[in-house]
């Protein structure tokens, strides 16, 4: 099954709860495929990290693989997403990419 859908409209501040969830990230930018991992994720946006950093507002694509532990069904979910970078952030010795999800499809 397949779902098309979009995220409800935001303004800049936070709105959607956040998860501290560590998923690899199949991550598409103009400059090619590169692996990732998610820090947290919510129904409009994540953040990740990685050793390549795309620019801010650089439009993205990403796939990532829902357990099905965490969405409560007998297998995993694929979600696939478009989206943007909207910003940088340093922590420690590591920067990590906050993204908005513009549009995502749902496989189960």
């Amino acid at each position: 099954m397949t779902q098309r859908q979009k995220p409800a409209a935001r303004d800049e501040v936070r709105t959607a709860v956040r998860f501290p969830l560590k998923l690899a990230l199949h991550l598409k930018t103009d400059d090619g495929v590169v692996e990732a991992t998610t820090r947290n994720i919510s129904s409009n946006g994540l953040l990740f990290e990685s050793n390549f950093i795309p620019e801010v507002g650089n439009r993205i694509e990403f796939t990532m693989e829902l357990p099905s532990e965490v969405m409560g069904l007998t297998s995993a979910v694929s979600v696939q997403c478009t989206g943007r970078v909207v910003r940088h952030q340093q922590s420690d010795k590591e920067t990590m990419v906050a993204a908005v999800i513009d549009e995502y499809t749902l496989r189960v």
